[in-house]
């Protein structure tokens, strides 16, 4: 069996498919992952033995210059992502089962399945982006029904509007140059009728938050056994437990002067900081020997050494505190951020930082809240509850569809699975 992964987006849209990549490598599937070509997803992929196969710009090139992306750079990359994958997807899904594509709206996947009669997966990693009358936690309001229910119908029409707008002329233009019909709804049509979601039931409950039939897998963890700098351990076991401060890929969206902020605000509390460069260069604002400086490392090792996790709130990174059992405060800025913010803060394994740019007073009294006693109780016992199966689940879903696929075409064909 011969599968292709497909995403484009942060680290957080390509380690869930190195996951699964490796979970389908156990059950003998040949897999390669078709992902942007950032150095460190380059490394990534390598460090589990995945082949890479670069599709359109980095990331980093969008998402790390001195201002947040545009309406305009929107509209410059979608047409630009949507010929990528037509354009890179049709040669390395030759011969391929299934494509199953994530990330930033993967226009396009499902045109190249469709062109080469393979099966078709879209998968999430979050339910805000998904058809229901009810909003999530952490969502914007939407337009209150008779019942008193919130219901965002509009707001769903709307985004079609959006996602049509943005990718419609291309993915037509390109559907229409290989005698494929038009897409009226672009979003409806990449999504399908039984997308998979690829989060934790107990931190992204799915149940009546979507219209559409959802299989939920769990989240796909990459299990890491890297050890941890030398240098970082011994810094860890220098004192008490720090507080780990990260914002990821966030780049140009991360909050101003955050490092400053966050160092001051731990030092208020007595506590030693253990701070995360990431796409947003955040750097040590003096030479003070509580605070340490990482770069790439391995966050389930160091997450269970940690005091407390401040993070953006991106899935990955929440799923990774969950499950070592690290009290979080999220700082959420955009997207699904605010989401996985307030499932923390209903779970009562930390807190969501009220507002989007913290002060030193504002990060310390939600650190003081994550840092009591009570929280560390609740995300321990919390940690027990998150699955970390969800590839293994994930893969075998795909297996076991390409192999039901296979004994139908070949009853239709009158002989046994498997026959010449």
């Amino acid at each position: 069996m011969r599968v292709l992964l497909t995403t484009w987006g942060s680290r957080g849209d390509v380690e869930p498919l190195a996951a699964l990549a490796v979970a389908l490598r156990e059950l003998g599937a040949e897999v390669r992952v078709s992902a942007p070509p950032d150095e460190e997803f380059a490394a990534l992929l390598e460090r589990v033995g995945v082949p890479l196969v670069p599709l359109g710009p980095t990331v980093r090139s969008i998402v790390a210059g001195p201002r947040p992306p545009t309406a305009e750079d929107a509209f410059r990359l979608a047409p630009e992502l949507v010929a990528a994958r037509f354009d890179t997807l049709t040669a390395a899904a030759e011969g391929c089962d299934v494509l199953l594509a994530t990330g930033l709206m993967p226009a396009g996947a499902r045109d190249v399945a469709e062109q080469l009669g393979i099966r078709y997966v879209l998968a999430c990693f979050h339910v805000l982006g998904l058809p229901s009358r009810h909003f999530p936690p952490g969502a914007r309001p939407g337009t209150p029904s008779p019942a008193g229910e919130t219901d965002n119908r509009v707001l769903w029409e709307q985004d079609a509007q959006r996602v049509n707008a943005l990718y419609g002329p291309a993915l037509n233009a390109r559907r229409a140059a290989i005698g494929l019909p038009p897409v009226e709804n672009v979003r409806d049509h990449v999504l399908g009728d039984r997308p998979w979601l690829a989060a934790d039931p107990t931190l992204c409950p799915a149940q009546g938050m979507t219209e559409l039939d959802l299989v939920q897998t769990g989240a796909w963890i990459l299990a890491d056994d890297r050890p941890l700098p030398a240098d970082l351990e011994a810094f860890l076991d220098a004192g008490e437990p720090p507080v780990y401060v990260g914002f990821g890929s966030m780049a140009a969206h991360a909050p101003a002067d955050i490092a400053r902020v966050a160092v001051a605000a731990c030092r208020a509390l007595g506590r030693r900081v253990v701070l995360a460069r990431g796409w947003a260069g955040l750097a040590p604002v003096d030479d003070g020997e509580d605070c340490f400086v990482v770069g790439e490392v391995n966050q389930q090792a160091l997450f269970r050494r940690v005091a407390a996790v401040v993070h953006h709130g991106g899935a990955g990174t929440t799923t990774t505190a969950a499950v070592a059992g690290a009290p979080q405060v999220v700082v959420p800025r955009i997207a699904d951020q605010p989401y996985w913010a307030a499932r923390v803060a209903e779970l009562r394994i930390g807190v969501a930082h009220e507002g989007r740019t913290p002060t030193v007073d504002s990060l310390s009294a939600a650190l003081a809240t994550a840092l009591a006693p009570e929280a560390r109780t609740w995300a321990l016992a919390e940690a027990c509850t998150i699955r970390t199966d969800g590839a293994a689940v994930a893969a075998r879903l795909l297996v076991e569809g390409a192999e039901a696929a296979e004994a139908t075409d070949a009853a239709g064909a009158g002989r046994r699975p498997g026959s010449a």
